[in-house]
């Protein structure tokens, strides 16, 4: 099942063209996974007091069509692949239901001096739960 969250379209998210800046969009994809784990009960400060941090390991994206200044938009994210140390996201950006930006991103669970460990069972069950 996928998250969603809404999100507009401000001048600082744009380029010189007035349409939104590529690399926003990445931003936004993270906001939305940050924000589907809070609904989870899983913050980003409690996980490094558990030790552990989720990485971007990978992010693709194909462009459909530009986002404007002022525009609504639709943040997807959903749970594509499960494995014992990566999540990989599956994201939209959509304005109504226009998609405009696709993309998979791909997060490591790695401990806080940087070595890849194991999603914590805590948190598996969680995700495997809110995929459902």
């Amino acid at each position: 099942m996928a998250y969603e969250m809404g999100l507009r379209v401000y001048y600082e998210d744009t380029d010189a063209g007035g349409i939104v800046y590529y690399a926003n969009y990445l931003k936004f994809m993270e906001r939305a996974r940050t924000e589907w784990l809070r609904t989870l009960g899983i913050g980003q400060e409690s996980l490094r007091h558990d030790g552990v941090v989720f990485v971007v390991t990978e992010a693709n994206s194909r462009f459909r069509k530009p986002a404007r200044l002022d525009d609504e938009l639709r943040i997807l994210a959903s749970v594509e692949r499960l494995s014992r140390t990566r999540l990989v996201f599956a994201q939209q950006v959509k304005r109504g239901d226009e998609l405009l930006v696709e993309g998979e991103v791909t997060v490591a669970c790695m401990s806080l001096t940087g070595k890849p460990c194991a999603i914590p069972s805590d948190i598996r069950d969680l995700v495997e739960t809110a995929d459902r």
